[in-house]
């Protein structure tokens, strides 16, 4: 199958975010007095967008401008521990270049805002900026709705079975499979098991694997 584009999910994919984002999620719900232990927390929201994970956390008839206040302040939470921490998934910034120099286009697609994605993007210095990009204050529905990955496509101008898209997550596995992408699980947080489907053509604990296995080269065999 011709392969002309990847799509990335951002956090647990591209950098190795999800231990902060389980702190800045604890450190908000002592804030607020969720009750809710961190494990379900993330059960609950990976994936989907700030104004679905707070109604999911806190009541679903809680008003958006006020979701869009609280997530404000749990990511500003995340941007100020990850800082201090940041670090890519092992081998993404190689992996990308030597997907660039195979005339790959790629896209981030991720449930993240406006500033978790400039905070990681100025970080990772990749060089180039992605060919487009989709985010989850943009309006779309969260992982598991095939929405995101469906606007990267469209915003590359290239057919979705044309995609190949990047997923730590069951939510963003199962959101490729609906949009009709093969996907490839990097099982940074979850485990191969839990990140399995038709569609999954390649599992792997970080980029520096994925490349010892090959997989570009495969994708053109």
């Amino acid at each position: 199958m011709n392969t002309r584009a990847f799509v990335f999910d951002m956090d647990g994919t591209m950098v190795d975010s999800m231990p902060a984002h389980a702190r800045s999620w604890e450190e908000f719900g002592r804030r607020h007095a969720l009750g809710i232990p961190v494990d379900e927390i993330l059960r609950r929201t990976t994936g989907r967008n700030g104004v679905e994970c707070i109604r999911e956390l806190m009541g679903e008839d809680i008003p958006e401008d006020q979701a869009l206040a609280l997530i404000g302040e749990k990511e500003a939470i995340y941007r100020g521990i990850f800082a201090h921490e940041f670090r890519e998934v092992a081998g993404f910034g190689a992996f990308v270049r030597a997907a660039r120099e195979r005339a790959l286009r790629l896209a981030v697609a991720t449930a993240g805002d406006r500033q978790n994605l400039a905070f990681v993007l100025q970080h990772l210095k990749l060089g180039l900026p992605p060919d487009a990009v989709v985010r989850g204050d943009e309006g779309l529905p969260g992982k598991p709705q095939p929405d995101i990955f469906l606007a990267a496509a469209a915003k590359l101008q290239v057919p979705a079975a044309e995609c190949i898209v990047f997923e730590d997550a069951p939510f963003g596995i199962e959101a490729a499979r609906r949009a009709g992408m093969r996907a490839v699980a990097i099982c940074s947080t979850h485990s191969a098991q839990e990140l399995a489907g038709p569609h999954v053509i390649a599992q792997a604990r970080d980029y520096e694997e994925l490349m010892k296995k090959n997989f570009l080269e495969s994708l053109h065999a």
